[in-house]
């Protein structure tokens, strides 16, 4: 059974959007749940160049190298029960290298587009997927707004969509966050909520299995590739 994945979008370690991350995954884990955090700022991929090399089947992308991890991140992404966005917000957007991660999905809209399907995409049900975006900035109508539209048409060709989201404001530091005991606890039963979302699905499909044995779950077996440590260069699940 593929982990609950927790992908870490700023390039700043331990910062509020990591710290938001991993109050979420502590409440999984008290709810028995063990999710997989991925730093995204551990691992180089080149950007979209518009080449257009993605449009013809088999729809790959002309950056999908030795040494480039997108499409491993989009398979972990494609191949996990749950995601979780955590990121913060850079001038009413998204930080650099998750948009060009974004960027590097547009082999799945091409594959769409020009109907060949959904190259690589395993699951038939929607994914959930929650967004936990965090600014410094205190106020303003249309903050996460662009941030928000991004993700729902990134995540669209990915078959999957924002279920629920936390948008945090006024957030410079860390010690900002945890100044703010309520706005932790309830981060924490976030996490435990879900956690315990997928674990009730995880038990009803162990059931299912049981009294029918040959039905085939493509999104149980469907395993992402191993992407190399970021310091030692050594291949490993990417997931502390």
């Amino acid at each position: 059974m593929n982990r609950p994945l927790v992908l870490l979008c700023s390039p700043h370690p331990n910062g509020v959007s990591d710290t938001v991350a991993a109050l979420f995954a502590q409440g999984m884990a008290d709810a028995g749940q063990q999710p997989r955090l991925l730093p995204l700022r551990d691992y180089a991929f080149a950007p979209c160049t518009n080449c257009g090399g993605c449009t013809a089947p088999p729809h790959r992308c002309t950056q999908d190298k030795d040494g480039d991890h997108a499409e491993a991140i989009l398979q972990h992404i494609l191949a996990a029960p749950l995601v979780l966005l955590a990121s913060p917000i850079y001038f009413y957007s998204l930080p650099a290298h998750f948009k060009a991660l974004i960027d590097r999905s547009q082999r799945f809209w091409a594959g769409q587009t020009h109907g060949a399907g959904h190259p690589g995409r395993p699951h038939t049900q929607i994914k959930p997927v929650l967004a936990a975006l965090c600014a410094g900035r205190s106020h303003g109508d249309k903050l996460f707004a662009g941030a928000l539209l991004t993700l729902k048409y990134f995540l669209a060709p990915l078959n999957a969509c924002i279920r629920e989201n936390r948008l945090l404001r006024g957030l410079e530091t860390t010690q900002d966050l945890l100044e703010r005991p309520a706005v932790c606890g309830a981060l924490r039963s976030w996490g435990h909520d879900w956690g315990s979302r997928l674990a009730a699905r995880q038990q009803a499909g162990a059931a299912a299995d049981q009294t029918a044995p040959n039905t085939s779950r493509p999104d149980a077996t469907h395993q992402a590739p191993l992407l190399p440590d970021a310091t030692t260069g050594q291949t490993r699940p990417p997931f502390r």
